[in-house]
Order: structure tokens, then C-alpha cells, then sequence
């Protein structure tokens, strides 16, 4: 792997793809860093599925939030340097053992390169699922265009409309332009058919000719049995038992849905609303933006979960939660753009009691409930 890293739009040119290179503006350097994975049940319903969703939570971001929840790894990058066979056992035990519904790559851009070669050796396995890019939104249409093979749905955030806010609160220059561009990218490569499914049906040949959705669960769940059998060849017997797959699915946060939620099939694109304290109007530009030059077809997912959280704490207005005026006014914005397609959480989920905090989970293996 070589060359300066122009991956997020920051294009920060870093020379990081060699041993001892410059990290680059996000500190990520010549090798993935993961801080945690395993099954996650509190992602959008088709996404979180019946088994979870195979979330590989990497360290470092292309952003800087005042009010990042995952601090620990994605400010002061935590985590574990793995090498990319490292990562492949990562993505084969979500797969195999777990058994969950799709790989969630959650803020995976400074390590694209690395893990399309962890999906390679996985593919070569035939081990295979859909891929889930988790992210803020802050991405390249070009990036995504070259590593669309592993964008199977799209779940990004669309935070900011005003690029003042975006700058003061995230220190990402240009994130408007950007953040539209790829939920445009993503919505219109899913109506063409090229990524999992005209508008988020799913199940079809995608147009480079790969296996569809389908085909890669099947796959995978082969192999989750046939490793739970004893081999012929086997000298010794395993006195372990094969882990079992998530039986019970915990409660969702996403309570109340759009009168037309998809929680069967794995769209193209889910575009999350998060309300942000005294930004509620933003989050409307954004649903507007949305219904007008998009489509609200797209499937959207109201949050009121916002949680002041590191350096928001000595910040207002990000030092307290969303009001509940700030929530419903968006909420009822959605509805009002037509948006029948998606989900809300209800206020209920901004109780900093009841948050799920990225600082406050250990690293390592481990399920997200």
C-alpha cells in the first residue's frame, strides 16, 4: 500500500501507507486500529435484524466532535492495531460464530484499503455478508465510487446545513457539500440497481455481477453450521462447544416508526437525523434539502439521542440535551416533507439515564444492546 491518503475530503495528503509514515489530520497510521466489535441490537431495524448487526467500531475519525460519545477511540485512538489477517479473524468470527446479519464498518474510511483486503481473504473463504458503511457523512463521492464493493447500505449521518456549525462543532471543513454529495451518491446508486437493490428491495444481482444480498448470507450461514460439526479428519475432539447464535433480540430503541418502515430488507441508504441542541432548525434544512433534491423515499432515522458528552460539557449549547420542542419540531418536519419511509426513537432516548455511550464501553469483543 502506497501513496498520500486523500480518502475523506480533508485530503490531508498524509504519508501514512508506509511503516513509520505521518499519520494523517484523523492520527490513523499504517495499519487498522479497531477499538471493539460484535453484535450490535440497537441499530435501525432492517439493519439490526434478528442476530444484530457485526459492528467493527475502528479507532480515529475524519471529524472532531466536540460532543463525540466514542471519544477514547476516536479522538485519543484507543484501540488495537491489528494487522489485516487480524482483521479478517474479526470479520469471520461476527460472521461464523456470531452469526449476525451484515458487517457494520462504523467510521471506516481511514481503513478502507485495509479492510477490502480483510473482505478479499474472506471472500477467497467464501465467507461473505452484506457491508454496512457506518459514518458521519464527511466522505468523497470519489472514495465511495472506489470502494463501493463495500457499501452494501449506506448509514450516514446528514448533521450539519450550515457549514459555520459543522467547522465550530466537528472542525470538518466543507461537510454540507460533502455529506449531500455521498447521500446523493448512495440514494441514486441504489435506485440504479448498482448497489443492494432498486430502492432498497434487495435480493438482485448488483450490475458488476457479484452475489446478491442473499447469496452472501447463505453463505456464511453454511459455514456457521458446518463449523459447529466435527470434521473426519479431526485427531482430537473439541471439548468446546460451538458458540450459539443471538436467540432472544433485545429491545430496539427505535420505537415508533414512519407509516411505511422497510424492517425486513437492508436499504441502500438510511439517512440519519441526529437533533442537536439549538440546531433543530438545521436538522430541517436538512429534511428539506432531502424531500426536494433527493426523494422522500429515503428511508430517514429521527434521534433524539444526543448526550453532552466530552468537550460538549463545557460548551453551550452543547452542554445540555435536546428540548423536547427541539425533538417534536423535527419529528413532525419529517412528516410534514412526506417522509413515510424510517423511524424515530421518541424523546424518551435523549435521557442522558438511558444513553448508550461509546465512552463507556470496554474494549474487545462484546455485545451492544
Amino acid at each position: 500500500m502506497s501513496g498520500l491518503c486523500e480518502l475523506c475530503p480533508r485530503r490531508c495528503a498524509a504519508d501514512r501507507f508506509r511503516p513509520g509514515g505521518r499519520p494523517g489530520f484523523c492520527g490513523a497510521g499504517d495499519c487498522p486500529r479497531v477499538f471493539r466489535w460484535g453484535p450490535h441490537f440497537g441499530e435501525e431495524p432492517p439493519i439490526t435484524g434478528e442476530r444484530g448487526s457485526g459492528c467493527v467500531f475502528f479507532s480515529r475519525c475524519t471529524m472532531k466532535c466536540l460532543y463525540c460519545q466514542n471519544s477514547p477511540w476516536s479522538w485519543r485512538g484507543e484501540g488495537e492495531d491489528v494487522s489485516v489477517a487480524r482483521l479478517a479473524d474479526i470479520m469471520r468470527s461476527l460472521a461464523v460464530e456470531d452469526r449476525v446479519e451484515n458487517w457494520n464498518l462504523v467510521s471506516p474510511t481511514p481503513y478502507l484499503p485495509f479492510i477490502r483486503e480483510a473482505a478479499r481473504i474472506l471472500a477467497h473463504e467464501g465467507v461473505r455478508l452484506p457491508f454496512v458503511w457506518n459514518s458521519s457523512g464527511y466522505e468523497r463521492v470519489e472514495t465511495l465510487e472506489e470502494y463501493a464493493d463495500l457499501c452494501d447500505c449506506a448509514l450516514f449521518d446528514l448533521r450539519y446545513s450550515r457549514d459555520e456549525t459543522a467547522l465550530a462543532a466537528s472542525a470538518a471543513p466543507g461537510y454540507v457539500a460533502a455529506a449531500r454529495a455521498a447521500v446523493k451518491w448512495a440514494w441514486e446508486r441504489g435506485v440504479r440497481g448498482t448497489g443492494n437493490g432498486e430502492r432498497g428491495t434487495g435480493n438482485r444481482l448488483r450490475g458488476d455481477g457479484r452475489e446478491t444480498l442473499d447469496d452472501r448470507r447463505e453463505d456464511s450461514s453454511r459455514l456457521a453450521s458446518d463449523a459447529s460439526r466435527p470434521s473426519p479428519n479431526t485427531q482430537k475432539p473439541n471439548t468446546h462447544p460451538p458458540k450459539k447464535p443471538n436467540t432472544q433480540t433485545p429491545p430496539n430503541p427505535y420505537t415508533q416508526t414512519l407509516p411505511n418502515p422497510n424492517t425486513q430488507t437492508l436499504p441502500p441508504l438510511v439517512v440519519r437525523i441526529l437533533v442537536l441542541p439549538g440546531h433543530a432548525d438545521e436538522a430541517i434544512e436538512n429534511l428539506a434539502w432531502l424531500a426536494t433534491e433527493v426523494s422522500n423515499e429515503v428511508p430517514v432515522s429521527v434521534m433524539a439521542q444526543y448526550t453532552p458528552a466530552y468537550r460538549a460539557l463545557e460548551t453551550p449549547p452543547w452542554n445540555r440535551p435536546v428540548t423536547k420542542e427541539e425533538y417534536e419540531e423535527v419529528a413532525e418536519a419529517a412528516s410534514d416533507f412526506g417522509f413515510e419511509n424510517g423511524w424515530t426513537q421518541g424523546y424518551e432516548a435523549s435521557d442522558p439515564k438511558l444513553a448508550l455511550l461509546g465512552e463507556n464501553m470496554p474494549p474487545a469483543h462484546g455485545t451492544v444492546k
